[in-house]
């Protein structure tokens, strides 16, 4: 304990690191429940064993001097790893990890593979929050999420990204009624109706690929989940994302309607917030779907 006779007061060092982040004597004061004259004593004992002011004192204003500016950029990187330390240590007893992912990437993807992840930890709880609309990562409450897009992202790093191919698919019920060659006006078409246009459009997809056809749906859901289940169920041609409908393709539920296959222009990536708490939990779910996107 050698280290703890050359370091000052810990309550002054925590009130000089408050009154930093603050700016204010005042503020800080309310900040550690405590009155502003006790502040004004710690800084003042700090000051004296340290032997040099740390503050100029202004008209209704403080200014740190140079060295209190370099001690209070060292506390305030000594508190964060302390607090991050403990953050760990209660996750690893808490053992829980909060995925997100937007509901056609949870339902096809991520939930056929989760047994695979739980199987490994079993001691681990797993929450899966599925939403179409944005996931906002600056909360606290996700760990990992995967989001289709192009990074770099301002709210979180990208640590796994892959891109995706777009090709037409339906039943081999629907492949076995359909006339030999190439899609055309006698197919039925299903579309997905959604505002977030990252889902390809099928107007999209025959200007991408240069097709010289005319496509109506006749079939349209708000859902991509909904989409994939109708072509399933033998109703139409709809546009498979094969990483998403991969399973699919494999039991055989769904087939290739063509050969032509359009390269996504965003990709998928997992990623983790910026301000991410560190836990066993969290790094064992991202070091897992990291290997699993690239599987």
């Amino acid at each position: 304990m050698q280290f703890r006779r050359r370091l000052p007061s810990l309550t002054a060092l925590v009130t000089l690191e408050a009154v930093l982040r603050r700016k204010s004597f005042t503020l800080a004061a309310g900040e550690l429940g405590v009155t502003q004259a006790a502040v004004s004593r710690q800084i003042a004992a700090l000051e004296e064993e340290l032997g040099q002011p740390l503050f100029l004192r202004k008209h209704r204003a403080i200014e740190p001097t140079a060295a209190c500016v370099n001690l209070g950029a060292t506390l305030a990187k000594s508190f964060g790893d302390i607090a991050e330390s403990v953050e760990a240590i209660q996750s690893r007893g808490q053992d829980v990890v909060t995925i997100g992912a937007t509901v056609a990437f949870s339902s096809f993807w991520l939930l056929p593979r989760l047994a695979e992840f739980r199987k490994a930890n079993p001691g681990i709880l797993v929450r899966v929050i599925s939403q179409d609309s944005p996931i906002a990562l600056d909360d606290g409450e996700i760990d990992v999420a995967i989001r289709y897009g192009m990074p770099p992202f301002s709210d979180g790093t990208v640590i796994a990204s892959r891109g995706d191919v777009i090709t037409p698919v339906c039943s081999p019920d629907y492949l076995n009624r359909r006339a030999d060659g190439p899609l055309g006006s006698a197919d039925e078409f299903i579309e997905t109706d959604v505002l977030d246009r990252s889902w390809y459009s099928w107007s999209q997809w025959v200007s991408l690929t240069g097709a010289n056809i005319e496509i109506k749906p006749s079939l349209r859901f708000n859902h991509y989940t909904e989409t994939i289940a109708a072509a399933r169920a033998g109703q139409g041609i709809a546009l498979g994302w094969r990483m998403l409908i991969g399973t699919f393709l494999e039991d055989g539920t769904l087939v290739s309607a063509e050969a032509s296959e359009l390269a996504a222009e965003d990709r998928y990536n997992v990623i983790v917030p910026v301000k991410a708490k560190r836990s066993n939990a969290r790094n064992l779910a991202a070091a897992w779907l990291t290997a699993a996107l690239h599987g």
